[in-house]
């Protein structure tokens, strides 16, 4: 797939809405070839909910880290009995976990960005990479605003990390239009959004954010923005 390739399929689909860009996928994408990974954020479930609305036959599957807020899991609950879906959960590898945590103890995501690298990796990123390795398409809930490392997105992307197409149906979306769906469809959120916690993640390296700040300021928010990524989304072409 040449970048130029990929820069045309994203200008056809540049302004189209949400439903439009998912309902191109499922028909650009064979059966079981593509799915959408969902962290049960805001974004991921008005994609949970176009895709019920739509009947689109895509799969759902989320990373499980271990150290996910319990209102999390109860989303993860209400989804699937929402909606009706079978949702597959992925975990890191145990003995890589117990090898990390013995060696660098079970918070060491505060002592150094490299560290919580690491622990984003064996969480989130291995999971992910292997499940990717079966698929030809993701589909995420990123967005333009969300920050300063996703200013650059597009509708479809080639990531060139895991070597498949990136879909992202909210790129375009804005914080105001994503909230009034939810609201007008009664979409079931995570009840930490109530408590101040636009983004939500693991849990000991999230919390809520002051007024003013921005949306993932909550997001190890020891760290500079720039290093706000977990190495699931790369910057694209």
């Amino acid at each position: 797939m040449s970048r130029e390739e990929v820069r045309k399929l994203s200008n056809d689909l540049s302004g189209k809405s949400p439903e439009e860009i998912l309902c191109w996928s499922a028909a650009f994408f064979d059966a079981g070839e593509c799915a959408f990974a969902s962290s049960f954020g805001a974004e991921d479930q008005v994609i949970t909910d176009i895709l019920d609305k739509e009947k689109l036959q895509i799969p759902v599957f989320t990373l499980d880290t271990g150290r996910l807020p319990q209102e999390t899991y109860d989303l993860l609950d209400a989804t699937r009995t929402r909606y009706g879906i079978s949702v597959e959960v992925l975990f890191p590898e145990t003995f890589e976990v117990e090898a990390m945590q013995t060696r660098y103890g079970a918070n060491l995501f505060y002592e150094s960005v490299e560290l919580r690298r690491e622990c984003c990796r064996i969480r989130k990123v291995q999971p992910l990479a292997k499940k990717l390795s079966t698929l030809k398409g993701w589909i995420c809930g990123l967005r333009r605003e969300q920050s300063v490392t996703r200013t650059a997105i597009a509708p479809v992307e080639w990531d060139e990390s895991f070597g498949l197409y990136k879909i992202n149906p909210l790129a375009e979306v804005t914080e105001t239009t994503l909230w009034e769906y939810i609201h007008k469809h009664n979409v079931p959120v995570n009840a930490l959004h109530e408590q101040g916690y636009p983004s939500i993640g693991c849990a000991p390296c999230t919390r809520a954010i002051k007024p003013g700040e921005d949306i993932r300021a909550g997001r190890w928010w020891w760290e500079i923005p720039e290093h706000k990524e977990c190495g699931l989304h790369r910057k694209p072409l």
